[in-house]
């Protein structure tokens, strides 16, 4: 898959705060802006390391105030300043869903309102 079809897949918004959260060092590193079943954009409370690869647990609910995590691999494809103190944008394709959170990631999208393209 080219980098424009992952551009391009449906992304929908985030309605409620979902915690990003980097599983190699159980920290938070911000929360999602949107997302896809290919990528997400990030709203971070750092800049990260360009061209980096990251292993991230996304914190979505599971309809019924229980958090169903969701791991992704991502690949980090650009990041700028969000203009706000210590606040960035980043965007992410995502390189592996972990086996057995597709099915939860595609479900989840399924109930989110689709971003205006």
């Amino acid at each position: 898959m080219k980098y424009d079809e992952y551009r391009h897949a449906r992304r929908y918004d985030v309605p409620d705060t979902v915690k990003v959260v980097d599983t190699m060092t159980d920290e938070v590193v911000g929360q999602l802006g949107n997302v896809s079943e290919t990528g997400m954009l990030l709203m971070a409370n750092r800049p990260l390391v360009d061209d980096a690869l990251y292993q991230f647990r996304l914190e979505v609910g599971d309809g019924f105030d229980h958090e169903q995590p969701i791991e992704v691999g991502a690949h980090l494809l650009w990041q700028e300043s969000a203009g706000a103190s210590g606040q960035w944008w980043a965007g992410f394709r995502f390189i592996k869903v972990l086996d057995g959170h597709a099915q939860p990631l595609r479900h989840w999208l399924d109930t989110l309102v689709p971003a205006a393209q």
